[in-house]
């Protein structure tokens, strides 16, 4: 099996990146949520029209990891738009970050987030945020370890259903030192 590559998508991968958005969301969180109200949502935000939005918008990125010819993973980020006071025009959200299951660990995640990390920092330094869904401690401990910390929480809605997010953050000036 080639090497997994990742690359910076274009807007001719809409397509290929909806369905990856929606099946990893799904296989990620399927267990939470009534089917129609995960249908709705899915269709909603992994529609190929928003998904070409977010390709065409010079003010995010998505990526795409790709093995074989294979879609297994992708990344998005962008401004934040995160519940939180402190937001402010300049700062930076890892919006989205998934692999298929099977595909996560082996290094894969820590490659793709570098490059994302790397993007949102190119135009100098300044804060980063994203949000974690308050169960899910694997990644919490990922993004501690990378110099996030919790600094609120806010209700992700799928649905009939409010999940509990962790807002995490990380100041342009840990960029500097980590």
């Amino acid at each position: 099996m080639p090497e997994p590559t990742i690359r910076r998508a274009n807007v001719d991968d809409a397509e290929v990146l909806s369905a990856l958005g929606a099946r990893t969301f799904s296989e990620t969180f399927r267990h939470l949520y009534d089917p129609e109200d995960l249908n709705a949502f899915m269709a909603d935000v992994y529609s190929v029209e928003k998904t070409g939005r977010d390709l065409a918008d010079p003010r995010r990125a998505l990526w795409l990891v790709e093995e074989g010819g294979e879609a297994i993973g992708y990344a998005l980020a962008g401004p934040c738009d995160l519940p939180h006071a402190e937001v402010t025009p300049a700062c930076g959200e890892l919006k989205r970050i998934y692999f298929v299951q099977g595909r996560q660990g082996g290094g894969l995640g820590r490659r793709l987030f570098a490059e994302v990390m790397d993007w949102l920092q190119s135009e100098g330094q300044r804060s980063v945020w994203i949000g974690v869904w308050s169960e899910n401690f694997g990644a919490q401990r990922f993004y501690a370890r990378h110099g996030f910390e919790q600094v609120g929480e806010y209700g992700f809605k799928v649905g009939r259903t409010v999940d509990r997010e962790f807002i995490l953050r990380r100041s342009g000036d840990a960029f500097r030192h980590g």
